[in-house]
């Protein structure tokens, strides 16, 4: 089976892991915080903070913004449910903007026009939007930014899928047009921990709220310390956080594996590239990128023309993974999932969001995938399509 995503491990990130483990320090070592300057470096950006996933990275990022009982955070329904669970981690409420049909990215008009409405009608405005760039590829965050400016909303960027990415010229995750950016490094993504994630910001006051969040609201840093001068062994816990730390074994591997970030997107770019000449004469649409985005093409997603291709988009999926291609489906909108319909969400709440679920579908792309494997894939696609 061809999977739709892999790792990519060379023998230096082996390597890199190896060292660790005949050194002095497991976790909480010189290795993480090399790795967070690593990232600073690669992205442009103050300060970068390494969790043991990114869902962690969204919980503290919430927290460290304020989200709080009651408050409202806004998000879009086509990605994993980590997208919204962390507002809920807060006691917030978690509503939905439908996303771009053509971007499949939340749709600026549509946050826009729901702003709009909940100030005419006296309705809480959203303290944080979480704005998701499905597949690596950039929401239209200048636009964005300047309704916060406008509605008074912080913004969290959930660019799991998005390191190596660039808006405008900048790295996604730089925070020129957001508080804090968010990555992933699961397997399947551009650069791997193995589980782990990073937070980015520009603004340090967040940033020491996250570093405390993320290492159970302890510090010995006598700077802010109640007590001085208690002795060496001295700590205090300054609020609830939580044990959200990525060990050093993981920091070398994704020190080691963001030495080969340009090379890993370049790949994905150039594969991508293939598939959009390849494919372009089928009945399925094809992926459109915003002039001003770069994408990193964490995703290759493909959207069935059902009508064209006269079988049910079940029938598409499974006949593909019948021959050995490992599709898959990213993502069921959230608000379809049983813990979020108890919530009072209802099937088509988001009419963009619902079409691209009846049609959209992941195939392979992954830094290993060679030519063969492309080639068979494509000559999947066109023996189901056509």
């Amino acid at each position: 089976m061809i999977p739709y995503g892999k790792q990519d491990v060379s023998q230096q990130d082996i390597d890199a892991v190896i060292a660790v483990l005949r050194s002095d320090f497991l976790t909480q070592g010189p290795v993480v915080p090399a790795f967070e300057n690593a990232v600073c470096e690669q992205l442009d950006v103050k300060h970068a903070l390494a969790v043991n996933s990114a869902t962690s990275a969204l919980h503290i990022a919430c927290l460290a913004l304020g989200v709080t009982t009651g408050d409202e955070v806004w998000t879009s329904p086509i990605s994993f449910v980590a997208s919204a669970n962390c507002a809920l981690y807060c006691g917030a409420n978690i509503d939905f903007i439908d996303i771009d049909s053509c971007t499949n990215n939340l749709s600026v008009s549509k946050l826009a026009e729901k702003l709009q409405y909940h100030k005419d009608n006296n309705r809480p405005l959203p303290k944080v939007v979480i704005a998701v760039h499905m597949a690596g590829h950039s929401c239209d965050m200048a636009l964005i930014y300047a309704l916060s400016q406008q509605y008074g909303f912080k913004i969290i960027e959930d660019a799991s899928h998005a390191i190596g990415a660039s808006y405008q010229g900048q790295p996604v995750g730089s925070c020129r047009y957001s508080h804090i950016a968010v990555f992933s490094f699961h397997p399947v993504k551009i650069i791997t921990t193995a589980e782990g994630g990073m937070a980015t910001t520009r603004d340090t006051d967040l940033y020491g709220k996250m570093n405390l969040l993320r290492s159970h609201g302890v510090t010995r840093d006598e700077n802010l310390l109640l007590k001085k001068d208690q002795g060496p062994w001295y700590y205090e816990q300054k609020l609830l956080g939580f044990n959200y730390r990525l060990t050093e074994l993981q920091g070398a591997l994704g020190l080691s594996q963001l030495t080969r970030l340009q090379e890993f997107v370049e790949k994905r770019k150039k594969l991508a590239s293939q598939y959009l000449t390849k494919l372009s004469d089928l009945p399925i649409e094809l992926p459109v990128i915003s002039n001003e985005c770069q994408s990193s093409w964490h995703l290759f997603i493909i959207k069935l023309k059902l009508t064209d291709i006269h079988k049910t988009h079940k029938q598409v999926f499974c006949e593909l993974r019948a021959m050995g291609v490992g599709v898959n489906l990213h993502y069921i909108p959230i608000y379809h999932q049983p813990h979020f319909q108890s919530m009072g969400f209802a099937l088509g709440y988001c009419s963009a969001a619902e079409n691209y679920y009846s049609r959209a579908i992941s195939i392979p792309l992954y830094h290993g995938m060679t030519v063969q494997d492309q080639g068979t894939v494509v000559n999947a696609l066109r023996e189901v399509l056509l």
